[in-house]
């Protein structure tokens, strides 16, 4: 027998979620049973989706249960074993964060269609890095810009929440496919780091009035690409300064997330139709297909130094709260983590 610490949500937020929305609770953990093994988490990962998991409502994943630890990615260390395909030692990924450890069946997670716990091998790199550039962070990246929006040569991209975990990313392998880009970030440290990774215009979004004036300043004959993380006035902007036949991959919208009232759409959408622009969300879950050549091509372009990241780390399971809290006040450079051991 073992003890764990888990974050369980107590309330459903109202707008911006609070220290009282959280719970921390201690639970044991027994031996694991036949097929199964036991896991020490090592690090979660936090992030602007889970919010949606927080209403009494489904989106594209069922809501968190009020009372009951809460989900999301981690990985962690198998301490014990009753499973042959699994040995004590072995680092895995699973969709078991915001606890400390647990006990699953791999193959009843897989026929459950509860997803897998995968074993990695790092190849030398901090496993948390299958959290961020090398797991979902990155992967959401690269099929946004890649297949949803389908980077072509010449295209100028414009990229929101640019200095985010995955906004960097799209703005590297924009980069590195040879492309202008704009990035939109809040304070002068993002606006310096985007502009250390080649980043051709940063727009301060704090430090400027009008955000839509801003880019059709920088982008004075337009832009052909939107990566959408923020939504509001920057899909507006992206809307007013589109080409003809300008595509948007919609990946979220973090400026609406905690909204108590009815949002407004952009008031300039009809734009989209005499610009013949492509507005298209994606859920990357939908777009497993493409994790071998993205796994491929993030190795070689990591190996080649053609791409880098920034983390935000948090100590301690207690402090997984406070890291998904700074995620909306814009807290964050890069991946937001928690640390668990």
């Amino acid at each position: 027998m073992t003890t764990s610490r888990e974050i369980r949500l107590k309330n459903r937020p109202v707008g911006v979620p609070t220290h009282g929305d959280f719970e921390l609770a201690t639970v044991d953990v027994a031996a694991p049973g036949p097929g199964e093994v036991q896991v020490r988490n090592l690090w979660m990962s936090v992030d602007p989706y889970m919010r949606g998991r927080m209403y009494d409502r489904k989106s594209y994943s069922p809501p968190f249960e009020l009372g009951k630890a809460m989900q999301g990615g981690a990985i962690g260390e198998v301490t014990a074993s009753n499973d042959p395909d699994y040995a004590v030692g072995d680092i895995v990924n699973s969709m078991f964060g915001w606890r400390e450890a647990f006990n699953a069946s791999p193959k009843a997670l897989v026929a459950a269609g509860m997803g897998a716990l995968t074993k990695i091998d790092t190849h030398g790199l901090p496993p948390q890095t299958f959290l961020g550039v090398l797991g979902m962070t990155g992967m959401t990246a690269y099929v946004g810009l890649l297949r949803i929006a389908a980077l072509k040569d010449g295209d100028v991209v414009f990229v929101s929440a640019a200095a985010g975990a995955v906004g960097s990313i799209v703005c590297q392998i924009a980069k590195l496919k040879g492309h202008t880009v704009i990035g939109s970030a809040g304070g002068p440290e993002k606006v310096a780091f985007l502009k250390s990774i080649g980043v051709d215009h940063v727009i301060d979004y704090k430090a400027t009035p009008d955000v839509v004036a801003e880019l059709a300043k920088v982008a004075p004959k337009g832009i052909d690409v939107y990566f959408e993380n923020v939504g509001g006035v920057h899909l507006e902007a992206a809307i007013s300064s589109a080409r003809p036949f300008a595509r948007m991959a919609l990946c979220g919208m973090i400026s609406q997330y905690n909204e108590t009232g009815t949002p407004t759409g952009p008031s300039n959408i009809i734009q989209a139709v005499g610009k013949s622009l492509r507005l298209e969300g994606f859920i990357v879950s939908n777009h497993y297909d493409l994790y071998p050549q993205f796994a491929t091509d993030m190795a070689e372009w990591i190996k080649a130094g053609k791409i880098t990241w920034k983390e935000t780390v948090e100590d301690g399971i207690e402090r997984a709260p406070d890291a998904f809290i700074k995620l909306f006040a814009g807290e964050n450079m890069g991946k937001m983590l928690v640390k668990l051991a």
